[in-house]
C-alpha cells in the first residue's frame, strides 16, 4: 500500500488480524519496510492477533542521503503522519496504537508518544537508540515503554540505561543474554520478539476505549 505523508507516498504493508490492536514498526537506519528482524517481530505479533504495520520511513531518494537516516525530527513527523493517517481509514479508525522501534527508530518512536500522550498504548524498543530521543522528549513519555537490548550490546545498553532514567511512566529494560546488536545469536531474536508480545499483549486493550 502506499501512504500520502507531506507530499511524498510511503510504501507500506498493513496486516489486519481483527482484534483492534496495531502496531506500527519504525525501522532503524539504513533499514525498511522489508527488515528480516522486524517482519519476523511482525509475524510473532500478528500470531496473538494485533494488527502490524512496517512502512518505509522514507523514501528511496531520501534514503540515499545518510543525513536523512539520523533525522529524528523527519522520522518522528513521518511517524505522527502515518499515525494520524491510520485514524482516517475504517479499518483501523479505532485500534489502539503501539509502537515498536528499531535503532534511531525507536528515538523516533518516543518522539511521537511525547507528542500523542495516551493516543499510544506501548511503545517497545529492539536495539534501539531511546537517547536520540533526547531527555526533554523522554521525560514526556508517560506511555508504558520496553526497552530491550542485546547483553553483549556493550555501549547500546549504557545508552538505554540513559534514556531509561528519562522516562516518566511505566518502563522497564529487557536484556537478552548473549545477544549482540543485530539478534543475529541463535534464539535471541526470539527472546526479544517473545518480550515484546508480552509487553503489547498486556498495553494494548483489545479494544480502543
Amino acid at each position: 500500500m502506499r501512504i500520502p505523508v507531506g507530499g511524498v507516498q510511503l510504501e507500506g504493508e498493513l496486516r489486519l488480524c481483527g482484534a483492534g490492536r496495531l502496531v506500527v514498526f519504525a525501522h532503524g537506519s539504513g533499514s525498511s519496510r522489508h527488515s528480516p528482524r522486524n517482519k519476523y517481530v511482525a509475524g510473532v505479533l500478528n500470531q496473538v492477533d494485533i494488527d502490524t504495520l512496517l512502512f518505509d520511513m522514507l523514501t528511496l531518494a531520501e534514503d540515499r542521503d545518510y543525513a536523512n537516516r539520523f533525522d529524528i525530527d523527519r522520522l518522528a513527523e513521518r511517524l505522527l503522519a502515518v499515525t494520524a493517517w491510520l485514524g482516517q481509514k475504517t479499518e483501523t479508525a479505532h485500534s489502539a496504537i503501539g509502537y515498536f522501534g528499531a535503532s534511531t527508530g525507536a528515538a523516533a518512536a518516543l518522539r511521537a508518544a511525547a507528542e500523542l500522550g495516551g493516543a499510544v498504548s506501548a511503545v517497545v524498543s529492539r536495539g534501539g537508540r531511546p537517547d536520540l530521543a533526547g531527555a526533554a522528549a523522554l521525560s514526556r513519555v508517560t506511555t508504558p515503554t520496553l526497552l530491550i537490548v542485546g547483553g553483549l550490546d556493550v555501549q547500546v545498553l549504557e545508552l538505554n540505561r540513559q534514556a531509561l532514567a528519562h522516562l516518566a511512566g511505566k518502563k522497564k529494560l529487557d536484556i537478552i543474554p548473549g545477544a549482540t546488536h543485530l539478534f543475529e545469536e541463535s534464539g535471541t531474536l526470539e527472546n526479544a520478539a517473545a518480550a515484546a508480545c508480552r509487553w503489547f499483549d498486556t498495553y494494548l486493550p483489545r479494544h480502543a476505549e
